[in-house]
């Protein structure tokens, strides 16, 4: 299994952070930008589209809870069982930037914020 270490490309599209998910530590993943298997998600279609590296870079919405392909009824309920909250990793890259939040996620050894 992969050692947790911080590596600013292993934050995906909506926040999560995939050097710490369990599925990426077993080598069954290789994160969100490489994972060519996750063309079904909305989010990360949005951000190749847009040139984002991540939600947080989005200027087409007001508040990133407005925006209906990374916040909506699905989302919620898999947020829920598994205690993610991708809105606050977004709101925390904003506030301190992506490279920092891959060492905080990194340092935590989590792959999302809770609140």
């Amino acid at each position: 299994m992969k050692d947790i270490s911080a590596v600013e490309k292993l934050v995906a599209c909506c926040g999560l952070y995939c050097g710490a998910c369990k599925l990426y530590r077993w080598g069954k993943c290789q994160g969100c930008m490489k994972n060519v298997k996750a063309a079904w998600c909305k989010v990360r279609s949005c951000c190749i589209e847009n040139k984002y590296t991540t939600c947080a870079d989005c200027t087409k919405v007001e508040s990133i809870s407005d925006c209906s392909k990374l916040v909506n009824p699905i989302s919620k309920i898999i947020g829920f069982i598994l205690g993610s909250n991708r809105v606050a990793c977004l709101k925390k890259i904003k506030e301190i930037g992506c490279a920092e939040y891959a060492e905080y996620m990194a340092e935590t050894k989590r792959a999302s914020l809770n609140k």
